[in-house]
């Protein structure tokens, strides 16, 4: 099998275990609207994001193709989000572990399927993960990552 197949039936493969589990771009579309209305509306994230998002139908586009693409097809979304969030310079643990707790809400609020719940929920918190360590490491190298507080995992469901 050629790369270029290989790669094609991952595709594949991960659009049908979306539809499986009713993950579709309408669902991802709602979602994001609702949680972006939590996030202006949020005393902490809002004026963070206010001050930096000038086009909020853009930035909603970009972000639908985002979680389409880590939920339905890779490819659907270019860009460098861990340069973005570095370049705020003013992140820390506290906004995200908040950005975390709006979508869990949202999520929870939004998705009856527990499984696409539980899909959206786990990657939200391996990318909220991954974008604090690159933050924190640009700001502080290594050390910074010695004094940050483990993780929590999001709550599974159980069908």
């Amino acid at each position: 099998m050629t790369a270029t197949a290989h790669a094609e039936r991952m595709r594949a493969d991960k659009r049908a275990q979306a539809a499986e589990v009713g993950i579709d771009d309408s669902l991802i579309g709602e979602l994001v609207d609702r949680f972006y209305a939590r996030i202006q509306a949020d005393e902490l994230l809002g004026p963070i994001f206010a001050q930096h998002i000038a086009d909020w139908s853009q930035h909603l586009l970009r972000m639908k193709q985002f979680w389409a693409s880590i939920m339905i097809e890779p490819g659907r979304f270019s860009g460098s989000p861990m340069q973005k969030h570095i370049a705020l310079g003013i992140l820390t643990e506290t906004h995200f572990d908040r950005w975390l707790a709006l979508w869990d809400e949202t999520v929870a609020l939004n998705v009856a399927s527990p499984a696409a719940a539980e899909r959206f929920r786990n990657s939200a918190h391996r990318i909220a993960d991954s974008l604090l360590t690159g933050v924190l490491t640009q700001r502080g190298g290594l050390a910074a990552l010695r004094t940050r507080a483990p993780t929590p995992a999001p709550l599974e469901t159980k069908p």
